[in-house]
């Protein structure tokens, strides 16, 4: 007896699965209990697409404010730093002018109470490679400035000697100051009294020479003593600081002292002199 074959028949499984939620659907469909609303999912989708373009847009506006922002600080900050700026130079301009009223003050005071008629006067040059290593002032023959007139100046509290006129324009006139080579002053030792000549080396950076000056003042003199002009031959006012001494030689041969004096005035640093008419009384 032949065996009766039976035969199998087999669903694919995402067949089932999906026969399965279709009746489901179907059944929830006809039975009332699933009502899907499209208005509001459309709704939902929308505003939801609506919230993201906003938030994007938001954060693109608070990035371009950001950057103006930014601008406006920087333009802000440029202008803040220029005024910065501009008031430092104002307080330095306001120092300066101080200083200047200082030194002014200073020669006026002293020019007041001179007792020969003066002119002050401003350096305007300088020329230390010309044969008199001279300064340029700011007066001339039309203020009353003639040659050989001594020139002195008001430093830091001290009158010292400056030099002498030896060439004189309309509206300007030359000094040869005492460290010129050419430079010879009859000077004193302020202490002792005794007199000798003092030279220059030819520049403000190097020490005065002063000769003539006997070795038995030896044991009198100081590092720091002052010299000063002698008044004789009237080409020079008497006792204007010169300088000090600040080294002395002694030579076997010599029966002179060698005596290097410091500068009264710091020539480096000397904007304003005197001219002295010493054949005129002020008024």
């Amino acid at each position: 007896m032949a065996q009766r074959k039976r035969l199998h028949f087999r669903l694919p499984l995402f067949v089932f699965v999906f026969l399965v939620i279709l009746s489901g659907t179907m059944l929830a469909l006809s039975s009332g209990g699933f009502i899907v609303d499209f208005k509001t999912l459309g709704f939902t989708v929308f505003s939801s697409m609506q919230k993201g373009v906003s938030a994007v847009g938001n954060g693109i506006k608070g990035a371009v404010s950001a950057v103006n922002e930014i601008r406006v600080l920087r333009k802000e900050y440029e202008r803040l730093t220029e005024q910065l700026h501009n008031y430092e130079y104002m307080q330095q301009a306001n120092a300066d002018m101080r200083k200047e009223n200082e030194r002014l003050r200073e020669q006026l005071g002293f020019t007041e109470q001179f007792e020969y008629t003066n002119f002050p006067a401003q350096i305007i040059g300088r020329d230390p490679n010309s044969q008199y290593s001279a300064l340029t002032i700011s007066k001339g023959s039309r203020h009353g400035i003639r040659k050989n007139m001594p020139v002195i100046a008001v430093q830091n509290g001290t009158v010292g000697l400056v030099g002498k006129i030896i060439s004189v324009g309309y509206v300007t006139s030359l000094v040869m100051p005492v460290y010129d080579y050419d430079c010879n002053v009859s000077a004193r030792i302020q202490k002792t009294r005794d007199v000798g000549i003092v030279s220059g080396l030819g520049s403000g950076d190097l020490p005065l020479s002063m000769e003539y000056i006997k070795k038995r003042v030896l044991a009198e003199l100081q590092y720091g003593d002052i010299i000063v002009t002698s008044g004789e031959n009237e080409n020079y006012l008497k006792d204007i600081a010169i300088g000090s001494i600040s080294r002395i030689t002694v030579q076997d041969y010599d029966s002179s002292l060698n005596i290097e004096l410091t500068p009264i005035i710091d020539f480096a640093r000397l904007e304003t002199v005197i001219v002295v008419d010493m054949k005129g009384v002020a008024e």
